[in-house]
């Protein structure tokens, strides 16, 4: 159940856009065991004033393309299962779309079933009680 806040660079098509979207599905079901139709993504497009980043803290230099992942899932993954999510995503974005691995950032935060609610105030675990 991970909920992803992607934030980028204005410009890009709604093909493209699409396409992040996709690529960022696919790694996280097939690297990060989600299940498929557990979708849950924001685009943040925004300007150049409003992205202030290194561009070379702890990478080789950062460009205007710059994309940051923030991913909050709820349940833990091995740190082999992150890398290989981080590692997955970034070749498929430049094999896609050209983006160098250099300009994806991702942050991954984990939390409980108690810090989610899909629907109607019922939080994860009261509706996990109820069908199980």
């Amino acid at each position: 159940m991970p909920f992803t806040r992607i934030m980028l660079r204005q410009g890009y098509s709604d093909a493209q856009l699409t396409q992040i979207s996709d690529i960022l599905q696919q790694s996280l079901e097939e690297e990060f065991a989600v299940p498929p139709g557990d979708r849950f993504q924001v685009f943040e497009e925004l300007p150049v004033r409003l992205r202030v980043f290194d561009r070379h803290y702890q990478s080789r230099g950062r460009t205007g393309n710059f994309i940051q992942f923030m991913i909050t899932a709820g349940k833990p993954r091995t740190p082999e299962q992150k890398q290989r999510l981080c590692r997955s995503l970034c070749e498929r974005l430049a094999q896609s779309l050209a983006i160098d691995p250099q300009d994806v950032m991702v942050m991954i935060h984990f939390n409980t079933a108690d810090d989610w609610s899909f629907s109607a105030g019922r939080i994860m675990s009261e509706q996990q009680a109820v069908h199980p």
